[in-house]
Order: C-alpha cells, then sequence, then structure tokens
C-alpha cells in the first residue's frame, strides 16, 4: 500500500507597495488577487505606514473584504521627523522604505520560522522599494519589481544612468531630444520631475532607484504587449544587461468602490444623460491646480456647453501637494468658494460637480461617459484603455508628461492641452475647443475608434490564453520551482 502524501501547502508570495502613493498600491492589491484566485497561492501584503499613523483610511478600504488567502502585516511606522518639512514626495518614499527594511527582515523571519505562517517563495517590491532587493537576498529568495507604470518609462529608467553621464550640464540643454521605443521624441521639459535638476539631491536619489531596479531578478511591468509593443520589444533586446521583463497588466481595480453615497449621486445622474456625451474631469488620488488654474477650468467647461463630470480637490500651487495626504479634502464640504461665482448655477443641468471622490472605474464604463480629462497617471491611462474612453491629457507631475507623450504622439489616443508660453496655465478658450472636439468632433471620433481597438486587445491579453496571463504564469512557475 503506497504511503499517503503529504500536501504542500500553498506558496506564499509577499508584495512590499510603497508607502504614500494610492497609485502604486492598488495594483499590488489586484496582483495578490490574481495570485491567489489564478494560481493557487497565498499572498502576504507587507504595508509601510504613509506617516505616523497606523494605516492610512483610504488604502484600509481597499484591503477590507480581500479573502483570508491575502494577508496584511503592518510594520511599524518610522519616524522622518529629522528630514526637511517641504521634502519632495518622490525623496521621502524611498527613504521610509530604507528605514522599514529592519522590519521587513524581521517579517521575512518571522512567515520562514512561525509555524502558522508559511515562508515567502518571493519578494515583490514596488520601483520606490528596490532597497529592498538587498533583504530578499539575505534570504534566498527571489526579488521581483513590479513596475507599476508604463514600458517606455521603464526602458527610460534603464537608460537614465547613460543619459547622465553623456549630459554635461542640464539636460535642458542637450543638443538634441531623447528618443523612446517607436520613434517616440522625448524633449527635456516632458522628463519626469524628479530627474530635471542634475545637480539636485531630488535626481540623484531618482538616479539611484534606477541603478538598483537592475538588481532584481525579475520585472513585472503594469501593461501590455499591444499597448506598448515597441517599449517590450526594446526591453527584449537589452536581456543581456538587464532582467527579464514580463508584461502582466492591465491591472485595474476590481470589486466594490467605497463612499457608496456619493457613488450612487454620480451614476444616477449619469443615467440621465444621453451616451457619450458626459467628460469625465479627474485629476487622480492627489493631483491639484492653482487657483487661477481651477478657474480657467471652471469657464472652459461651461464655454465648452458640453456635459461634464468634474470631480474637484482644493486649488493648491503645487500639483503634487495632496499625494501623501489624499484625504486632504474628505470633509470639507461645498467647493462654491473656490469656483467662480454663479458657476454651479449656470451650469446646472449639464454639469455635476463632487468633492474629492468618484468612483472612477463605474464613471468610465459608463455609457453616457464620452471622454476623460485626465491628470496621465498610468492607472487611470490603464482603466480608460480597457473601457474604450478617449482622452484629453492634462500631465501635472512624477512621470505624467512622458505618458502624455506616449498617449498623444505614440497612440493616438489622446489630445494634448497647451499651456500659455508666458503664464504657464491652460486658458479657458482653449480648454472649450479641445473638450469640445473630443466630444462632438472628428477628432473625437478617431480616438474613440483608436480605443475600442486597445479595449479589445486588454480583454484578449487577460483571457486564459492572453499573453498576459501566460506572462504571470511563467513568473510563478519560477517562483514555485525556486529558478
Amino acid at each position: 500500500m503506497e504511503a499517503t502524501q503529504e500536501k504542500q501547502p500553498p506558496h506564499n508570495i509577499a508584495l512590499l507597495p510603497p508607502p504614500g502613493f494610492i497609485g502604486h498600491f492598488i495594483p499590488f492589491i489586484e496582483l495578490a488577487k490574481k495570485l491567489v484566485y489564478q494560481h493557487s497561492c497565498t499572498a502576504t501584503l507587507i504595508i509601510i505606514p504613509d506617516d505616523g499613523s497606523p494605516m492610512n483610511p483610504q488604502k484600509a478600504a481597499f484591503l477590507r473584504g480581500l479573502p483570508p488567502t491575502i494577508k496584511t502585516i503592518l510594520l511599524p511606522p518610522v519616524s522622518t521627523d529629522d528630514l526637511a518639512e517641504n521634502i519632495n514626495v518622490e525623496m521621502l518614499v524611498p527613504i521610509r522604505v530604507i528605514r522599514s527594511l529592519p522590519a521587513l527582515r524581521e517579517t521575512l523571519t518571522f512567515l520562514r520560522d512561525d509555524s502558522s505562517c508559511s515562508p515567502a517563495s518571493a519578494l515583490v517590491v514596488d520601483l520606490f522599494a528596490p532597497h529592498a532587493i538587498d533583504v530578499a537576498k539575505e534570504f534566498d529568495i527571489p526579488a521581483y519589481i513590479f513596475y507599476v507604470i508604463a514600458a517606455n518609462e521603464l526602458s527610460f529608467c534603464i537608460d537614465l544612468p547613460k543619459y547622465d553621464e553623456l549630459c554635461t550640464s542640464e539636460y535642458n540643454d542637450m543638443p538634441e531630444p531623447i528618443k523612446l521605443p517607436g520613434s517616440l521624441v522625448l524633449n527635456p521639459n516632458d522628463f519626469p520631475d524628479s530627474i530635471k535638476e542634475r545637480n539636485s539631491d531630488l535626481h540623484k536619489s531618482g538616479l539611484d532607484l534606477c541603478r538598483r531596479i537592475l538588481f532584481a531578478d525579475g520585472i513585472m511591468v503594469n501593461s501590455f504587449l499591444e499597448l506598448e509593443s515597441e517599449a517590450f520589444k526594446d526591453l527584449e533586446t537589452r536581456l543581456h544587461d538587464i532582467p527579464p521583463v514580463y508584461a502582466v497588466g492591465p491591472l485595474i481595480r476590481t470589486g466594490a468602490e467605497t463612499e457608496s453615497d456619493r457613488g450612487s449621486e454620480c451614476l444616477n445622474w449619469l443615467d440621465a444623460q444621453p451616451p457619450n456625451s458626459v467628460l469625465f474631469v479627474s485629476f487622480g488620488s492627489g493631483g491639484t491646480l492653482s487657483i487661477e488654474q481651477f478657474h480657467q477650468l471652471a469657464l472652459g467647461l461651461e464655454m465648452s456647453e458640453q456635459r461634464f463630470l468634474w470631480v474637484v480637490r482644493r486649488p493648491q500651487e503645487n500639483a503634487a501637494g495632496a499625494y501623501l495626504n489624499i484625504n486632504n479634502d474628505k470633509g470639507s464640504g461645498s467647493f462654491d468658494e473656490f469656483l467662480p461665482h454663479g458657476f454651479l448655477e449656470r451650469t446646472k443641468g449639464r454639469g455635476l460637480v463632487v468633492p474629492s471622490w468618484a468612483p472612477q472605474i463605474q464613471v468610465l464604463r459608463h455609457a453616457s461617459t464620452g471622454g476623460f480629462v485626465t491628470h496621465c497617471g498610468w492607472n487611470s491611462i490603464l482603466e480608460s484603455v480597457v473601457f474604450g474612453v478617449p482622452l484629453i491629457a492634462w500631465p501635472l507631475c512624477f512621470e505624467h508628461k512622458m505618458n502624455a507623450v506616449f498617449l498623444t504622439d505614440g497612440l493616438k489616443a489622446a489630445i494634448r492641452v497647451k499651456e500659455n508660453e508666458e503664464t504657464g496655465i491652460v486658458d479657458r478658450g482653449h480648454i472649450a475647443m479641445i473638450v469640445k472636439g473630443l466630444i462632438q468632433g472628428e477628432e473625437g471620433k478617431q480616438l474613440r475608434i483608436v480605443m475600442s481597438h486597445f479595449r479589445n486587445a486588454a480583454s484578449n491579453v487577460l483571457s486564459q490564453n492572453g499573453s498576459s496571463t501566460k506572462a504571470l504564469a511563467q513568473v510563478v512557475k519560477k517562483w514555485i520551482s525556486g529558478n
């Protein structure tokens, strides 16, 4: 009689999203779900607090309702009192990661040694957390980067040390623009904010992150082959110099969204509008406009005479001012004080203004939504692609300008706003013109055709035999086999 073979416990994958950046946090949640539901793994989300508080309320909301096979371990807060009060968020996040490494080491030890846990078979970290790769190597487990933004940006990041060596002063003084895969031309003005000033500490930090990414055993990208074919071809040609790259996206939010009362208000209003007639206006989880630009946007929407659903955030001079404090508008009530006098009354019936939040996934999939003014965050772009919604590209900060170049010059799926060269403001007349063109014009019709194509492609890559499904399965197989 054969001995009964003891059933092996499922493989546990540890995931380390970054502090801050809710836009990076969401794809990690979705990746954990994929590992559990499609690959019979368990997942452990290791959370670094955003600040001194135990858990950001918005992140806590995303964690609610996860299956028991996705566990959460909250690391202790780290002090950043010694840092400058106005430190850039893209410097602050890696510092918080570095200061959390001892706690990460203790957590991986606990998962390995405690009989109630499963040891980590792999550690997946964010692009802002490559310092954690060294900790994974101490435990002899593979360390993978989950690159939650575009493959084009990854290609640029890998080349940044080379650009830095070739440049003798500032990037603005380079004799020629950078050429990205697919003949895209990137001018220095569209470089990510973190590396524009070469002598700054922020640039040094960004350069360090780009170099450390290459220490990973592999890189998963939240994108797909048909969307960024040229970028993935370029990365494939470099396999002797960089870790293997896997296109596993698009991973976007699934499941119920929070704040149902306000969500119902938005959806009920959309239900009463004609198909493809509403422009959705939202600048992400933390993007903000100056008070002057805020007024110009309001007046441009009014001049366009088109229907709109506008998610309004309190104006700030710093476009990234709310990214580490995404709840700063909660409970603030009416935004009448920031809007032009009489705006709400004049646009009543064809416009809906909501403070801080709207159920973006449900809005984008709604039949009445005909366009989206986006800050060009990668999550918003992927969500638009999945639901086939044409875009007005209004980049604010971080790598958003690079994304805007890709959307307009590469995909031909967006109209980019143009700022006044002297004031840096996008004026009301220009806003009205492109809004009307997107919703009613011939250009909008062409963009809708393009996005329809990519919508179908996104659906195909996530099917059972799709390229992204196969890529993730290949990665999991490596983790399980120990290769």
